[in-house]
Protein backbone atom coordinates (compact mmCIF):
# COMPACT_ATOMS: atom_id res chain seq x y z
CA UNK A 1 0.00 0.00 0.00
CA UNK A 2 1.87 3.15 -1.13
CA UNK A 3 2.02 6.08 1.27
CA UNK A 4 -0.36 8.90 0.29
CA UNK A 5 1.45 11.50 -1.73
CA UNK A 6 -0.50 14.44 -0.31
CA UNK A 7 0.41 13.51 3.24
CA UNK A 8 4.07 13.10 2.34
CA UNK A 9 4.06 16.37 0.44
CA UNK A 10 2.64 18.23 3.41
CA UNK A 11 5.35 16.85 5.66
CA UNK A 12 8.11 17.63 3.18
CA UNK A 13 6.86 21.22 2.82
CA UNK A 14 6.56 21.78 6.55
CA UNK A 15 8.56 24.83 7.61
CA UNK A 16 9.13 25.92 11.16
CA UNK A 17 11.29 28.60 12.66
CA UNK A 18 15.01 27.90 12.83
CA UNK A 19 15.07 29.20 16.36
CA UNK A 20 12.62 26.59 17.58
CA UNK A 21 14.50 23.80 15.82
CA UNK A 22 17.80 24.95 17.21
CA UNK A 23 16.43 24.93 20.75
CA UNK A 24 14.95 21.48 20.25
CA UNK A 25 18.24 20.06 18.99
CA UNK A 26 20.52 21.69 21.50
CA UNK A 27 18.48 21.25 24.68
CA UNK A 28 20.53 19.66 27.49
CA UNK A 29 18.59 16.41 27.57
CA UNK A 30 20.86 14.86 30.15
CA UNK A 31 19.55 17.34 32.71
CA UNK A 32 15.98 16.42 31.89
CA UNK A 33 16.59 12.71 32.36
CA UNK A 34 19.45 12.05 34.81
CA UNK A 35 21.07 8.65 34.95
CA UNK A 36 19.17 6.49 37.45
CA UNK A 37 21.04 5.44 40.57
CA UNK A 38 18.60 3.07 42.28
CA UNK A 39 19.53 0.36 44.73
CA UNK A 40 17.85 -2.85 45.75
CA UNK A 41 16.83 -1.42 49.12
CA UNK A 42 16.12 2.15 48.03
CA UNK A 43 14.36 2.16 44.66
CA UNK A 44 14.05 5.39 42.76
CA UNK A 45 10.77 7.24 43.39
CA UNK A 46 9.83 6.83 39.76
CA UNK A 47 9.83 3.03 39.90
CA UNK A 48 8.24 0.59 42.34
CA UNK A 49 10.35 -1.47 44.71
CA UNK A 50 11.62 -4.67 43.10
CA UNK A 51 9.82 -6.77 45.69
CA UNK A 52 6.45 -5.04 45.29
CA UNK A 53 3.55 -6.97 43.75
CA UNK A 54 2.18 -6.15 40.34
CA UNK A 55 0.37 -2.83 40.86
CA UNK A 56 -3.27 -2.26 40.08
CA UNK A 57 -5.41 0.81 39.58
CA UNK A 58 -4.79 4.01 37.68
CA UNK A 59 -1.58 5.92 38.29
CA UNK A 60 -3.23 8.61 40.34
CA UNK A 61 -1.91 7.98 43.84
CA UNK A 62 -5.44 6.99 44.87
CA UNK A 63 -6.46 3.58 46.18
CA UNK A 64 -7.16 1.02 43.47
CA UNK A 65 -10.24 -1.15 43.23
CA UNK A 66 -8.50 -3.64 45.51
CA UNK A 67 -7.87 -0.94 48.10
CA UNK A 68 -4.07 -0.82 47.73
CA UNK A 69 -2.51 2.60 47.03
CA UNK A 70 -0.87 3.23 43.70
CA UNK A 71 2.13 5.52 43.20
CA UNK A 72 1.71 8.88 41.53
CA UNK A 73 4.01 9.93 38.66
CA UNK A 74 6.89 12.27 39.46
CA UNK A 75 5.99 15.95 39.36
CA UNK A 76 8.87 16.62 36.99
CA UNK A 77 10.03 14.22 34.29
CA UNK A 78 12.29 14.43 31.26
CA UNK A 79 11.29 16.93 28.57
CA UNK A 80 13.05 15.09 25.73
CA UNK A 81 10.80 15.46 22.70
CA UNK A 82 8.80 18.35 24.12
CA UNK A 83 7.95 20.09 27.37
CA UNK A 84 4.43 18.63 27.53
CA UNK A 85 5.86 15.11 27.58
CA UNK A 86 7.46 15.83 30.95
CA UNK A 87 4.20 16.81 32.63
CA UNK A 88 2.20 14.31 34.68
CA UNK A 89 -1.27 13.27 33.58
CA UNK A 90 -2.90 13.12 30.13
CA UNK A 91 -1.48 15.55 27.57
CA UNK A 92 -3.37 16.34 24.35
CA UNK A 93 -4.32 19.43 22.31
CA UNK A 94 -7.64 18.77 20.60
CA UNK A 95 -8.63 20.85 17.59
CA UNK A 96 -12.00 21.16 15.91
CA UNK A 97 -13.65 17.82 15.23
CA UNK A 98 -11.09 15.81 17.18
CA UNK A 99 -12.44 12.95 19.28
CA UNK A 100 -11.87 12.99 23.03
CA UNK A 101 -9.43 10.54 24.55
CA UNK A 102 -10.78 7.05 25.30
CA UNK A 103 -12.50 6.64 28.65
CA UNK A 104 -11.46 4.11 31.27
CA UNK A 105 -7.74 4.15 30.46
CA UNK A 106 -6.02 2.78 33.55
CA UNK A 107 -2.40 2.49 32.39
CA UNK A 108 0.22 4.32 34.39
CA UNK A 109 1.87 5.54 31.21
CA UNK A 110 1.03 5.58 27.50
CA UNK A 111 1.87 7.38 24.27
CA UNK A 112 0.39 7.65 20.77
CA UNK A 113 2.79 8.76 18.01
CA UNK A 114 2.87 8.97 14.23
CA UNK A 115 5.62 6.53 13.27
CA UNK A 116 6.34 8.33 10.00
CA UNK A 117 6.60 11.94 11.12
CA UNK A 118 7.53 11.24 14.72
CA UNK A 119 4.80 13.58 15.98
CA UNK A 120 3.38 12.65 19.38
CA UNK A 121 -0.40 13.01 19.22
CA UNK A 122 -1.12 12.41 22.91
CA UNK A 123 0.51 10.90 25.97
CA UNK A 124 0.24 10.33 29.69
CA UNK A 125 3.34 10.29 31.89
CA UNK A 126 5.39 9.51 28.78
CA UNK A 127 8.74 9.82 30.60
CA UNK A 128 7.77 8.01 33.81
CA UNK A 129 10.57 5.53 34.54
CA UNK A 130 8.94 2.16 35.09
CA UNK A 131 10.00 -1.50 34.85
CA UNK A 132 9.69 -2.43 31.15
CA UNK A 133 9.39 -6.25 31.29
CA UNK A 134 9.99 -8.00 27.94
CA UNK A 135 9.31 -4.89 25.87
CA UNK A 136 12.98 -4.22 26.64
CA UNK A 137 13.73 -7.02 24.17
CA UNK A 138 13.06 -4.46 21.42
CA UNK A 139 16.24 -2.66 22.48
CA UNK A 140 18.05 -6.00 22.77
CA UNK A 141 17.06 -6.88 19.19
CA UNK A 142 17.85 -3.43 17.81
CA UNK A 143 21.30 -3.68 19.38
CA UNK A 144 22.23 -7.26 18.42
CA UNK A 145 20.36 -8.07 15.20
CA UNK A 146 23.10 -6.69 12.90
CA UNK A 147 25.83 -8.72 14.60
CA UNK A 148 25.10 -12.27 13.40
CA UNK A 149 23.95 -13.60 10.01
CA UNK A 150 20.66 -15.45 10.45
CA UNK A 151 22.09 -18.70 9.05
CA UNK A 152 24.88 -18.83 11.68
CA UNK A 153 24.74 -22.08 13.70
CA UNK A 154 25.49 -22.21 17.41
CA UNK A 155 25.71 -25.15 19.84
CA UNK A 156 24.31 -24.22 23.23
CA UNK A 157 26.55 -24.72 26.25
CA UNK A 158 25.18 -25.33 29.76
CA UNK A 159 26.77 -22.09 30.95
CA UNK A 160 24.74 -20.12 28.39
CA UNK A 161 21.52 -20.89 30.28
CA UNK A 162 22.88 -20.84 33.82
CA UNK A 163 21.68 -17.32 34.68
CA UNK A 164 18.19 -17.40 33.18
CA UNK A 165 15.84 -16.05 35.85
CA UNK A 166 13.46 -18.31 37.72
CA UNK A 167 9.97 -18.29 36.22
CA UNK A 168 11.19 -16.78 32.97
CA UNK A 169 9.27 -17.14 29.74
CA UNK A 170 11.10 -19.78 27.70
CA UNK A 171 11.01 -21.01 24.14
CA UNK A 172 12.48 -24.40 25.07
CA UNK A 173 16.16 -24.31 24.15
CA UNK A 174 18.12 -27.42 25.15
CA UNK A 175 21.73 -27.67 26.18
CA UNK A 176 24.15 -29.22 23.68
CA UNK A 177 21.69 -28.69 20.80
CA UNK A 178 22.52 -26.54 17.79
CA UNK A 179 20.29 -23.66 16.68
CA UNK A 180 20.49 -21.10 13.92
CA UNK A 181 20.46 -17.41 14.73
CA UNK A 182 17.15 -17.30 12.84
CA UNK A 183 15.73 -19.89 15.26
CA UNK A 184 16.92 -17.90 18.25
CA UNK A 185 15.34 -14.64 17.07
CA UNK A 186 12.05 -16.42 16.45
CA UNK A 187 12.26 -17.59 20.06
CA UNK A 188 12.89 -14.04 21.26
CA UNK A 189 10.05 -12.41 19.35
CA UNK A 190 7.36 -15.08 19.30
CA UNK A 191 7.73 -16.68 22.73
CA UNK A 192 9.65 -13.87 24.46
CA UNK A 193 12.18 -16.56 25.34
CA UNK A 194 14.66 -15.43 27.96
CA UNK A 195 16.63 -18.57 27.20
CA UNK A 196 17.05 -17.38 23.59
CA UNK A 197 18.15 -13.95 24.82
CA UNK A 198 20.82 -15.49 27.03
CA UNK A 199 22.13 -17.70 24.22
CA UNK A 200 22.41 -14.71 21.86
CA UNK A 201 24.08 -12.74 24.65
CA UNK A 202 26.59 -15.59 25.08
CA UNK A 203 27.31 -15.43 21.35
CA UNK A 204 27.86 -11.69 21.82
CA UNK A 205 30.49 -12.19 24.51
CA UNK A 206 28.26 -12.50 27.56
CA UNK A 207 25.47 -10.75 29.43
CA UNK A 208 27.56 -7.92 31.00
CA UNK A 209 28.93 -6.80 27.65
CA UNK A 210 25.53 -7.07 26.03
CA UNK A 211 23.97 -4.94 28.77
CA UNK A 212 26.67 -2.32 28.30
CA UNK A 213 26.02 -2.23 24.55
CA UNK A 214 22.28 -1.90 25.12
CA UNK A 215 22.78 1.04 27.47
CA UNK A 216 25.13 2.64 24.97
CA UNK A 217 22.62 2.17 22.15
CA UNK A 218 19.81 3.58 24.29
CA UNK A 219 21.88 6.71 24.85
CA UNK A 220 22.53 6.98 21.10
CA UNK A 221 18.76 6.82 20.50
CA UNK A 222 18.29 9.55 23.16
CA UNK A 223 16.29 7.08 25.23
CA UNK A 224 17.57 8.65 28.41
CA UNK A 225 14.94 7.23 30.76
CA UNK A 226 16.30 3.72 30.21
CA UNK A 227 18.74 1.81 32.37
CA UNK A 228 19.34 -1.82 31.43
CA UNK A 229 20.36 -4.41 34.02
CA UNK A 230 19.12 -7.65 32.41
CA UNK A 231 18.99 -7.94 28.60
CA UNK A 232 15.73 -9.92 28.62
CA UNK A 233 13.68 -7.46 30.68
CA UNK A 234 13.52 -9.81 33.68
CA UNK A 235 12.79 -7.86 36.87
CA UNK A 236 16.00 -6.42 38.28
CA UNK A 237 16.67 -3.61 40.79
CA UNK A 238 17.24 -0.36 38.94
CA UNK A 239 16.02 -1.57 35.55
CA UNK A 240 13.71 1.06 34.11
CA UNK A 241 12.47 2.52 30.86
CA UNK A 242 9.51 4.67 29.79
CA UNK A 243 6.69 4.65 27.27
CA UNK A 244 8.59 7.29 25.32
CA UNK A 245 11.81 5.26 25.22
CA UNK A 246 10.06 2.01 24.31
CA UNK A 247 8.49 3.83 21.37
CA UNK A 248 11.92 5.03 20.28
CA UNK A 249 13.20 1.43 20.42
CA UNK A 250 10.30 0.21 18.29
CA UNK A 251 10.74 2.97 15.73
CA UNK A 252 14.46 2.30 15.44
CA UNK A 253 14.04 -1.48 15.32
CA UNK A 254 11.41 -1.25 12.61
CA UNK A 255 14.03 0.22 10.31
CA UNK A 256 15.51 -3.28 10.16
CA UNK A 257 14.16 -5.86 7.72
CA UNK A 258 14.67 -8.81 10.07
CA UNK A 259 13.12 -6.95 13.01
CA UNK A 260 9.98 -6.27 10.95
CA UNK A 261 9.81 -9.89 9.86
CA UNK A 262 10.20 -11.41 13.30
CA UNK A 263 7.83 -9.06 15.13
CA UNK A 264 5.07 -9.68 12.57
CA UNK A 265 5.39 -13.48 12.42
CA UNK A 266 2.41 -15.30 13.95
CA UNK A 267 3.77 -18.83 14.21
CA UNK A 268 6.82 -20.85 13.24
CA UNK A 269 8.43 -24.27 13.61
CA UNK A 270 11.12 -24.42 16.29
CA UNK A 271 13.79 -27.14 16.58
CA UNK A 272 13.13 -29.73 19.25
CA UNK A 273 15.40 -32.18 21.02
CA UNK A 274 17.52 -34.72 19.16
CA UNK A 275 16.43 -38.29 19.81
CA UNK A 276 17.88 -41.67 18.86
CA UNK A 277 15.82 -44.69 17.83
CA UNK A 278 16.55 -48.35 18.60
CA UNK A 279 18.76 -48.65 15.55
CA UNK A 280 20.91 -45.73 16.70
CA UNK A 281 19.65 -43.34 14.08
CA UNK A 282 19.24 -39.78 15.31
CA UNK A 283 16.29 -37.60 14.53
CA UNK A 284 15.42 -34.06 15.48
CA UNK A 285 11.82 -33.00 15.52
CA UNK A 286 10.19 -29.60 15.63
CA UNK A 287 7.33 -28.01 17.52
CA UNK A 288 5.20 -25.00 16.76
CA UNK A 289 5.55 -21.70 18.56
CA UNK A 290 3.05 -18.87 18.34
CA UNK A 291 3.42 -15.15 18.88
CA UNK A 292 2.15 -14.02 22.29
CA UNK A 293 1.11 -10.58 20.96
CA UNK A 294 -2.68 -10.87 21.21
CA UNK A 295 -3.37 -7.92 18.90
CA UNK A 296 -1.52 -9.92 16.26
CA UNK A 297 -3.04 -13.33 16.97
CA UNK A 298 -6.34 -12.52 18.63
CA UNK A 299 -7.77 -14.31 21.67
CA UNK A 300 -11.14 -15.41 22.99
CA UNK A 301 -11.87 -11.94 24.37
CA UNK A 302 -10.07 -9.73 21.84
CA UNK A 303 -9.92 -9.67 18.06
CA UNK A 304 -6.84 -9.36 15.91
CA UNK A 305 -6.36 -5.63 15.37
CA UNK A 306 -6.79 -4.51 11.76
CA UNK A 307 -3.46 -3.38 10.33
CA UNK A 308 -1.35 -4.56 13.29
CA UNK A 309 2.29 -5.28 12.51
CA UNK A 310 3.91 -6.10 15.87
CA UNK A 311 5.85 -5.10 17.97
CA UNK A 312 6.45 -6.58 21.50
CA UNK A 313 4.64 -7.40 24.70
CA UNK A 314 5.82 -8.07 28.23
CA UNK A 315 4.59 -8.97 31.70
CA UNK A 316 6.39 -9.35 35.02
CA UNK A 317 5.48 -8.97 38.69
CA UNK A 318 6.99 -5.49 39.01
CA UNK A 319 6.19 -4.17 35.55
CA UNK A 320 2.68 -5.49 35.19
CA UNK A 321 1.66 -5.79 31.55
CA UNK A 322 3.51 -3.68 28.99
CA UNK A 323 3.10 -3.45 25.23
CA UNK A 324 4.31 -1.50 22.24
CA UNK A 325 2.37 -1.93 19.02
CA UNK A 326 2.51 -0.57 15.50
CA UNK A 327 -0.41 -0.50 13.08
CA UNK A 328 -1.30 0.97 9.69
CA UNK A 329 -4.60 2.30 8.44
CA UNK A 330 -5.29 4.27 5.24
CA UNK A 331 -1.59 4.94 4.72
CA UNK A 332 -0.99 6.25 8.24
CA UNK A 333 1.28 4.33 10.63
CA UNK A 334 0.94 4.78 14.38
CA UNK A 335 2.99 3.58 17.32
CA UNK A 336 1.29 3.05 20.69
CA UNK A 337 2.95 2.07 23.96
CA UNK A 338 0.98 1.17 27.10
CA UNK A 339 2.60 0.43 30.46
CA UNK A 340 0.96 -1.23 33.45
CA UNK A 341 -2.84 -0.96 33.20
CA UNK A 342 -4.53 -0.75 36.58
CA UNK A 343 -7.33 -3.11 35.61
CA UNK A 344 -6.40 -6.75 36.01
CA UNK A 345 -8.87 -7.87 33.34
CA UNK A 346 -7.63 -10.48 30.88
CA UNK A 347 -5.74 -8.87 27.94
CA UNK A 348 -6.35 -5.38 29.39
CA UNK A 349 -3.07 -4.00 28.00
CA UNK A 350 -4.18 -4.96 24.48
CA UNK A 351 -7.67 -3.56 24.96
CA UNK A 352 -6.30 -0.19 26.07
CA UNK A 353 -3.78 -0.24 23.21
CA UNK A 354 -6.55 -0.94 20.69
CA UNK A 355 -8.61 1.94 22.11
CA UNK A 356 -5.64 4.30 21.74
CA UNK A 357 -5.01 3.09 18.18
CA UNK A 358 -8.66 3.74 17.31
CA UNK A 359 -8.42 7.20 18.84
CA UNK A 360 -5.13 7.97 17.09
CA UNK A 361 -6.40 7.05 13.64
CA UNK A 362 -9.57 9.09 14.20
CA UNK A 363 -7.69 12.06 15.67
CA UNK A 364 -4.78 12.23 13.23
CA UNK A 365 -4.79 15.60 11.51
CA UNK A 366 -7.25 16.95 14.07
CA UNK A 367 -4.92 17.44 17.01
CA UNK A 368 -1.94 19.67 17.58
CA UNK A 369 1.11 17.47 18.28
CA UNK A 370 2.40 17.82 21.83
CA UNK A 371 5.94 16.67 21.02
CA UNK A 372 8.06 14.47 18.81
CA UNK A 373 10.07 11.27 18.77
CA UNK A 374 13.60 12.61 18.63
CA UNK A 375 16.15 11.24 16.14
CA UNK A 376 19.27 9.36 17.21
CA UNK A 377 22.17 11.57 18.22
CA UNK A 378 24.29 10.65 15.20
CA UNK A 379 21.40 11.35 12.82
CA UNK A 380 20.79 14.80 14.23
CA UNK A 381 24.50 15.64 14.17
CA UNK A 382 25.03 14.33 10.63
CA UNK A 383 21.95 16.07 9.25
CA UNK A 384 23.05 19.36 10.78
CA UNK A 385 26.10 19.41 8.51
CA UNK A 386 25.83 20.97 5.04
CA UNK A 387 25.48 18.31 2.34
CA UNK A 388 25.08 15.50 4.83
CA UNK A 389 23.27 12.40 3.63
CA UNK A 390 20.88 10.34 5.77
CA UNK A 391 22.78 7.85 7.86
CA UNK A 392 22.08 4.16 8.10
CA UNK A 393 22.87 4.19 11.81
CA UNK A 394 20.34 3.43 14.51
CA UNK A 395 18.37 0.97 12.48
CA UNK A 396 19.31 1.44 8.84
CA UNK A 397 19.85 -1.68 6.75
CA UNK A 398 22.10 -2.40 3.86
CA UNK A 399 20.31 -3.09 0.65
CA UNK A 400 16.99 -1.72 1.87
CA UNK A 401 16.83 1.28 -0.43
CA UNK A 402 19.13 3.87 -1.84
CA UNK A 403 20.02 6.27 0.94
CA UNK A 404 17.82 9.31 0.84
CA UNK A 405 15.78 8.05 -2.11
CA UNK A 406 12.57 7.86 -0.13
CA UNK A 407 11.36 5.08 -2.45
CA UNK A 408 9.86 1.97 -0.90
CA UNK A 409 11.33 -1.37 -1.75
CA UNK A 410 9.78 -4.82 -1.55
CA UNK A 411 9.07 -5.89 2.02
CA UNK A 412 10.19 -9.21 3.44
CA UNK A 413 7.78 -11.95 4.39
CA UNK A 414 8.56 -14.33 7.20
CA UNK A 415 10.13 -17.59 6.17
CA UNK A 416 9.66 -21.14 7.35
CA UNK A 417 6.42 -22.05 9.00
CA UNK A 418 4.92 -18.62 9.58
CA UNK A 419 1.19 -18.18 9.15
CA UNK A 420 -1.76 -15.90 9.77
CA UNK A 421 -1.98 -12.20 9.04
CA UNK A 422 1.33 -10.57 9.81
CA UNK A 423 2.69 -7.39 8.30
CA UNK A 424 6.22 -6.41 7.43
CA UNK A 425 6.03 -2.74 8.20
CA UNK A 426 7.48 0.27 6.46
CA UNK A 427 8.00 3.57 8.16
CA UNK A 428 9.47 6.69 6.66
CA UNK A 429 10.62 8.67 9.65
CA UNK A 430 10.41 12.41 9.01
CA UNK A 431 12.83 14.18 11.34
CA UNK A 432 13.21 17.93 11.00
CA UNK A 433 16.74 19.11 11.71
CA UNK A 434 18.58 22.39 11.54
CA UNK A 435 20.94 22.74 8.58
CA UNK A 436 24.19 24.43 9.63
CA UNK A 437 22.45 27.27 11.44
CA UNK A 438 20.47 28.31 8.34
CA UNK A 439 16.87 29.43 8.77
CA UNK A 440 15.35 26.41 7.06
CA UNK A 441 14.87 22.73 7.77
CA UNK A 442 15.24 19.52 5.81
CA UNK A 443 13.28 16.31 6.17
CA UNK A 444 15.37 13.29 7.12
CA UNK A 445 13.80 10.19 5.63
CA UNK A 446 14.22 6.55 6.55
CA UNK A 447 13.32 4.77 3.28
CA UNK A 448 11.84 1.37 4.04
CA UNK A 449 9.77 -1.32 2.36
CA UNK A 450 6.10 -0.73 1.81
CA UNK A 451 3.58 -2.59 3.93
CA UNK A 452 3.34 -6.25 2.93
CA UNK A 453 0.52 -8.47 4.16
CA UNK A 454 0.83 -12.22 4.62
CA UNK A 455 -2.40 -14.16 4.60
CA UNK A 456 -3.15 -17.80 5.28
Amino acid sequence: MPAPSKQTARRLLLVTSATFASLALTAPVTLAAPTPTPTATSPSPSSPAPSSPAPSGAASGKPSASGSPTPAPPAGMSSVGGEALGRPGPQVQLAGGAPVLPKDLTARSWIVADAESGQVLAAQNAHWRLPPASTLKMLFADTLLPKFPRATQYKVKPADLADVGSGSSMVGIKENETYSVHDLWLGVFLRSGNDAVHVLSAMNGGVPGTVAQMNEHAEELQALDTHVVSPDGYDAPGQVSSAYDLTLFARSGLQKKDFREYCSTLRAKFPGETTKNKKGKTKRGTFEIQNTNRLLTGDYDISQYQGIAGVKNGNTTNAGATFTGVAERDGRVLLVTVMNPGKDDHNEVYKETAALFDWGFAAAGKVTPIGELVPPKSAAQASAQPGAKPSGDAGGEAGGAAAGSGKPVAGAVAERGSGGVGTALAITGGVLVLLAGAAFLVNRRWPLPDLVRRRR
